[in-house]
């Protein structure tokens, strides 16, 4: 019985990871979860202090970078959440791309490899996200779906934040996608929008930086913050419980994004000044449309299959709470 319910999580101790993690124990499966440095105690402590760690919970060293490091963790396992990718490149220049695209491609491959050679994963599960999907000459009307591919030619051209990142994922999906098909792989992705909420990692993340930012007035924070005017928002605990959902589901197949908000910064300075009045929280942006236009991320064929967001009745400013009160508990604030 055990082996039915064994699964590895790669990028363990990240934001999303951890969570997932941490998600998985709660429902009874036993986790593998690939870590670059077992030993890292800063970085491992939360995942071995989590209830069931002790019985249900084991760490494996393992690299996006290097060949057959994945081997031996999913070896006997049911199921593998592809969490990990190498986010600390986003904010490398342009000499970071090859890299960043090398180490993302490579990585899911050698890790779909692992798969292969192991002859019992049921089902792999793809952390991608609607960076793949939303980077549009002649963007929809109405909403954005699985159907739809983010242009990498468009990327290159226009050199927006975080291009390498969506081109090094758009390239790995696709390429992952052609080796489940000559493989016999099954594997689903889960295309995320920007995640919030609250969160167990010991370290600062994109969703982090983003969340605090109208909290510490970070300059370059803010900056970030201000490029997301008009974009999408899920909550943690919702990308989580998705990514088992899927991977439980037995009628789940292809492309599902996974996004419940739109972002509004206006709106969520507002509820935040009135949150935290001691902060003298910015709420007008001259250089913001107050009312941008926004596209959503549709999540139709990931409810349609039966799945409810557990955050949806609440707001963007919510979750950045949520995270905000996350990092004044661990001494990040």
């Amino acid at each position: 019985m055990e082996e039915k319910r064994t699964v590895c999580v790669t990028g363990a101790s990240g934001y999303i990871g951890s969570w997932l993690v941490k998600t998985l124990l709660e429902r009874g499966y036993h986790v593998r979860a690939t870590v670059r440095d077992p030993g890292n105690e800063k970085k491992v402590k939360t995942l071995l202090e989590l209830p069931k760690a002790s019985t249900h919970l084991s760490l494996w060293k393992a690299d996006l970078a290097e060949e057959n490091s994945y081997d031996e963790a999913i070896q006997g396992c049911k199921g593998v959440f592809h969490v990990a990718t190498p986010m600390e490149l986003v904010h490398q220049g342009q000499d970071g791309e090859e890299e960043m695209e090398s180490t993302t491609l490579n990585g899911i491959l050698s890790i779909m490899r692992s798969c292969s050679k192991a002859n019992t994963v049921k089902r792999f599960v793809y952390t991608s996200s609607t960076g793949t999907i939303t980077v549009q000459a002649q963007p929809p009307l109405h909403e954005y779906t699985e159907d739809l591919w983010t242009d990498v030619d468009l990327c290159y051209e226009l050199k927006m934040y975080g291009w390498m990142y969506l081109v090094a994922k758009t390239t790995a999906e696709k390429a992952a996608w052609k080796y489940a098909e000559e493989n016999g792989i099954n594997m689903v992705t889960i295309h995320p929008s920007i995640v919030l909420g609250h969160f167990i990692t010991p370290h600062t993340s994109f969703s982090t930086d983003v969340a605090t930012a109208f909290y510490t007035k970070n300059e370059a924070n803010m900056a970030l913050l201000k490029k997301l005017n008009g974009s999408n928002a899920v909550h943690l605990d919702d990308v989580c419980n998705a990514h088992i959902f899927l991977f439980e589901h037995p009628l789940a197949k292809g492309r599902y994004i996974c996004s419940s908000h739109t972002v509004n910064l206006f709106e969520i300075a507002h509820s935040l000044s009135l949150k935290y009045p001691d902060r003298n929280i910015l709420t007008e942006f001259e250089d913001l449309d107050r009312s941008p236009k926004i596209i959503p991320c549709s999540s139709k064929k990931l409810m349609a299959l039966g799945f409810e967001f557990a955050h949806k009745n609440k707001g963007v400013c919510d979750f950045c709470a949520e995270t905000i009160e996350a990092c004044k508990e661990m001494g990040m604030l």
